[in-house]
């Protein structure tokens, strides 16, 4: 272990790539806790949508950060950077090393380099400006990003409704753009302490997984979703459906997945047009996922389809001074 700073594990990738069945295999290995990097795990009664671990996996090897909310509350990556902070403090107090394991990319983009002071959001603009994509549609909105600020507009796609809101919220609010904003956030800012500040205080490995032939993921996530109807989806959409506080404007029932079958509920699409949508928003979540991750710095790739991750994840820990 580094000398100076103790030991975390991030492990990440797109979807239905097999980042949960590497992560166990980890904890099985090593003194590792399991700290989830989820955005959608973070809520209560969304279990087969978002692919969350069993109870009987969760009882063995318990993760932080899974069901912490209801999903009529939100929760930004903000409250996440504290929370996993907080969790990666006392699993390193017992002595353990923090294995921090999802697909939300920003959550570990937050982790590693801190967040820019932005303005909170505004529940009115907000609203304002999904009434405006309603009826001009979201390219519309992408374009007015594209003019404010170009660089996050390459970065977010126009299928991307809750970064797009956020980047013109953000622009409306402070007149200042996301970008600006995080040009201050590192290191143009008048306080040369602020980015050292916002630095992660671990010695990290980077793991990423993935098959590496994209079609092969496309057929998991086509039959993982096959799956999750199976396994009694529909019927968990409906009991949330039918608790009369939510709506598809939430950040939980955007999630992928829920938002289809919501709209399957309400009679907006057929089932077969569901399963055909729901399949295809995936593999867009997948790929924004795959465009995180190609700019990211310090990733050490597996395999998914390999039969020696483990070893060969080992072996890239105890390089990186990860293990004693």
């Amino acid at each position: 272990m580094s000398a100076r700073l103790p030991p975390a594990i991030f492990l990440m990738g797109p979807t239905a790539a097999g980042k949960t069945d590497l992560a166990l295999a980890l904890a099985r290995a090593l003194p590792c806790e399991l700290i989830s990097v989820d955005s959608a795990l973070v809520y209560r009664d969304m279990d087969i949508g978002t692919a969350k671990p069993s109870k009987a996996v969760l009882a063995e090897y318990p993760h932080q950060l899974i069901d912490i909310r209801d999903p009529a509350q939100t929760y930004s990556a903000a409250e996440f950077r504290a929370d996993a902070l907080e969790a990666m403090a006392a699993a390193t107090a017992r002595g353990r090393i923090p294995l921090l394991v999802g697909g939300t990319m920003l959550y570990f983009k937050a982790l590693l380099e801190g967040l820019a002071d932005m303005p909170a959001a505004d529940p009115a603009l907000r609203a304002e400006l999904e009434a405006q994509a309603a009826r001009e549609g979201w390219q519309v909105l992408h374009e007015q990003l594209r003019a404010i600020d170009p660089e996050s507009a390459a970065r977010i796609h126009p299928n991307d409704p809750q970064r797009l809101l956020r980047a013109l919220e953000v622009y409306r609010l402070s007149g200042q753009s996301m970008t600006a904003h995080r040009q201050l956030q590192h290191g143009q800012s008048a306080d040369p302490d602020a980015s050292k500040a916002a630095l992660l205080p671990y010695t990290v490995a980077q793991l990423a997984i993935a098959p590496a032939q994209r079609q092969v993921l496309h057929e998991r996530i086509a039959e993982r979703f096959q799956q999750m109807l199976d396994q009694g989806f529909v019927d968990e959409v409906q009991a949330l459906h039918g608790r009369g506080d939510l709506h598809a404007q939430m950040p939980s029932i955007r999630a992928v997945g829920y938002r289809q079958v919501w709209d399957y509920l309400e009679g907006r699409l057929s089932h077969a047009e569901m399963q055909e949508r729901g399949v295809i928003a995936t593999r867009q979540l997948a790929k924004r996922q795959f465009t995180w991750l190609r700019g990211w710095d310090g990733l050490h790739w597996l395999d998914s389809l390999a039969d020696d991750n483990l070893p060969l994840a080992l072996k890239y820990l105890q390089a990186n001074s990860i293990l004693d």
